[in-house]
């Protein structure tokens, strides 16, 4: 039996002047050929900043997917609904009827999940590139992606095409699946005490299994990654430490943990296989937290990630204290918009996933 989607824990796997040279002609309409799209033109008072590059733009990742998302994003962008439907032809599957209709539980996948999420954060850059004019080299200082979505900054910025990132995500995902099996591995998420401590307590946990810190997400939110058993064994330990509160995720991979080897190994291969380009924006890789630029670079951190540990409280830092005044998070749910206010309360952060926020955005 599929596991069922819990809505409060979802989160927890993300694990929450115009442009510099933007050629805005203030009439622009949203595209008006299918029904419910919007029909009033892009309104002129912009709200990114000129020049300055100091913004970020982030993609999320597993646990931000809902059935309904880029819905309406396809009813009102003719760019929308040609990603979705280039994503369909790579995958030889109607992957958008599953992301707008469900069921819930086939979406929830990780071989689908992957795959959709990165759909819909390419769905909206194609939006903010071909309605509003943004380009990514000119107004982004860096990019980055929870676990998945990784894959959707890379092709964000030019380093895979579509296709080839859809293709991708569905090895990644069916191969995490069949590295651990339903049932093996569990993760959960350990609220109130900061990630040194949860990095001990897996270690305690483990107890000859695998159970460690697998996504540094924000002050007092890490979540632990292994064996089902350890995971638990973990999850009581650190209320026992004084967690504020622990969380068993609905996922059915343990993911970013050595249990994922085999993953990586299949990973290796497809990778290989991959022309990938150097990015137009530094990525700022998970198992790095800090920039990388070369080819190379980006297939090694995107093998290395499948078992190593999601730095996003350390990536999200390293990116302010390189000038990053705000980032905008670009596809499903708010998830990283709100893991930034809680690393930095200072750091500016908004999301775009429906035609609303884009048209405010642009």
């Amino acid at each position: 039996m599929r596991p069922a989607r819990n809505v409060k824990a979802a989160k927890y796997t993300q694990l929450a002047e115009p442009i510099k040279g933007h050629r805005w002609d203030g009439h622009r309409s949203l595209d008006r050929g299918r029904q419910g799209a919007i029909t009033q033109p892009l309104r002129n008072p912009p709200a990114r900043v000129p020049g300055t590059l100091k913004q970020a733009f982030v993609f999320p990742g597993q646990g931000s997917q809902s059935v309904g998302m880029g819905k309406d994003l396809a009813a009102a962008f003719a760019p929308a609904r040609e990603t979705f439907e280039e994503v369909d032809e790579a995958l030889k599957q109607k992957l958008s009827a599953l992301m707008f209709e469900g069921p819930e539980e086939d979406l929830t996948l990780t071989e689908n999940a992957q795959p959709a999420l990165m759909a819909m954060s390419m769905a909206v850059i194609r939006v903010l590139v071909r309605e509003g004019g943004l380009d990514l080299a000119a107004d982004a200082r860096f990019v980055a992606g929870h676990s998945l979505g990784e894959y959707s900054a890379l092709a964000a910025v030019g380093s895979m095409s579509l296709a080839e990132t859809a293709a991708l995500l569905r090895v990644r995902g069916r191969a995490m699946q069949d590295a651990a099996p339903i049932g093996v591995g569990a993760m959960a998420a350990i609220l109130g005490l900061d990630f040194d401590a949860v990095s001990e307590i897996a270690a305690i946990a483990a107890e000859g299994d695998v159970c460690t810190a697998a996504n540094d997400n924000a002050p007092g939110q890490v979540v632990v990654s292994g064996h089902a058993a350890a995971v638990s064994r973990a999850a009581d330990l650190a209320k026992e430490k004084g967690a504020r509160r622990t969380i068993m995720l609905p996922v059915t991979v343990p993911s970013h943990c050595s249990l994922m080897a085999p993953a990586a190994e299949v990973m290796a291969d497809a990778l290989g296989a991959v022309d990938i380009a150097r990015p137009s924006v530094p990525v700022v890789a998970n198992v790095e937290a800090q920039a990388i630029t070369t080819p190379e670079a980006i297939r090694a951190a995107l093998i290395a990630q499948v078992t190593g540990m999601v730095r996003w409280r350390e990536s999200i830092l390293w990116m302010r204290d390189q000038g990053v005044e705000r980032l905008v998070e670009v596809g499903a749910g708010k998830v990283l918009s709100g893991l930034a206010r809680r690393i930095d309360k200072e750091l500016d952060a908004l999301s775009l996933s429906g035609p609303k926020e884009i048209e405010a955005f642009l």
